[in-house]
């Protein structure tokens, strides 16, 4: 089982979940982080990728 990630907007709080993807702006479902256009933009804020922050995977035993 592929363990999907979701990454959170540090400006608005937006999230991006790997598992869904963002069908409406043509990255389909499953589609990881890493594989999302260096160019694309959060869409409630306007910033880019990076700024964004992984968040850990719930029972992962890291604390952060």
């Amino acid at each position: 089982m592929e363990d999907f990630r979701k990454w959170e907007c540090i400006v608005c709080g937006w999230i991006y979940d790997e598992a869904e993807g963002l069908p409406e702006e043509g990255i389909p479902p499953g589609t990881k982080w890493e594989d999302v256009p260096h160019d694309w933009v959060c869409p409630d804020c306007g910033v880019g990728k990076e700024d964004f922050d992984m968040i850990p995977l719930e029972g992962s035993g890291k604390s952060y």
